[in-house]
């Protein structure tokens, strides 16, 4: 196989680059927060819910209330912080942290924020950008435990032993401040209106990322697969997959399918939206997951493995070909 030398991008622009788009992304998130009344959006429910701890109150007596106490932890430092700009604080934080991750392989991998799920994500002030930058910085996996149907499968996919510790000590932690959520929690996810991908047709298709089933990526769709899903910015997490800017621009595309068809027409049923999220978003990443085995493109973790004096990197010309 051929190889190339590319230089890695740098960590100083990494980091102006990041901060420029996590202050866009906190801004912009602000005014649609503030302009349609949406308040903290989803991130709501953490930030009421640690406000409960501190005044020793039962955050599941509410029934809305579908998120594992560990998301309270990370919902303290907002309790005194109006809705809207917490709103923008935790999106912006999060979409700047997933920026400077996500680069680290180069640039050309921003281009993931042209997805539609991340966007429907900012409406809703969503988790899933903060958990997916916990996949390139261990000390953020703790973040996975407040979404687990989004978590789970990157941190068993990204995680090492160090995220597995940092993961474990926020579980005690949780344990130790209300030693019998876990059961209150299982009880009110009774509410939670999901759906399957894996069994919404034709979702059965995704097993075949099991053919590739040395590659952390087929395990990432096949695991993202198997859990329970609402809305249109849970896929978002499946953007860590592709490595190329055709395939990202590929699967960015598709994406916005559901959007135009959201705009004319409102959903009655919860498996219509799983069977566009499958149709528009899985799918088109089974095609990458396979299409990478057909190319022989080399997973990243071992693509960044040989390193020398210089700060460059040696890659195989198929995984770095636009």
């Amino acid at each position: 196989m051929l190889q190339l030398t590319v230089s890695l991008p740098e960590t100083r622009t990494r980091v102006l680059l990041a901060s420029s788009f996590g202050l866009f992304a906190g801004l912009f998130c602000w005014f649609l927060a503030h302009r349609f009344s949406q308040g903290a959006g989803d991130f709501t429910w953490a930030i009421r819910a640690a406000d409960d701890l501190l005044h020793r109150r039962n955050p599941y007596a509410s029934a809305g209330q579908l998120y594992p106490l560990p998301a309270a932890l990370f919902g303290l430092p907002f309790i005194h912080t109006p809705p809207e700009i917490a709103a923008g604080i935790f999106y912006g934080l999060s979409s700047g942290l997933l920026a400077f991750g996500i680069t680290r392989h180069g640039y050309h991998r921003m281009l993931i924020f042209l997805a539609y799920p991340y966007w429907a994500g900012m409406i809703a002030i969503q988790w899933i950008p903060l958990i997916m930058a916990s996949a390139f910085f261990w000390w953020l996996m703790p973040v996975a435990l407040a979404k687990p149907q989004i978590g789970v499968p990157v941190a068993l996919t990204r995680s090492g032993r160090n995220a597995a510790l940092a993961c474990l000590g926020i579980v005690a932690l949780s344990f130790v401040v209300m030693p019998h959520w876990f059961s209150l929690w299982v009880t009110q996810t009774r509410n939670y209106v999901r759906f399957i991908p894996l069994v919404v047709l034709p979702g059965p298709l995704l097993l075949a990322a099991l053919i590739r089933y040395r590659d952390r990526d087929a395990w990432l769709l096949f695991l993202g697969a198997c859990m329970p899903q609402r809305w249109f910015y849970d896929p978002f997490f499946l953007w860590l997959i592709p490595k190329t800017r055709r395939g990202i621009i590929f699967t960015a595309g598709l994406s916005w399918i559901p959007a135009v068809w959201r705009w004319y027409h409102a959903p009655h049923l919860i498996t219509e939206v799983g069977r566009l999220i499958v149709l528009c978003c899985y799918l088109p990443m089974l095609a990458v997951v396979l299409w990478n085995q057909r190319r022989g493109i080399l997973p990243e973790r071992e693509t960044q493995s040989k390193t020398d004096y210089r700060g460059k990197a040696e890659v195989s010309e198929a995984g770095t070909r636009d």
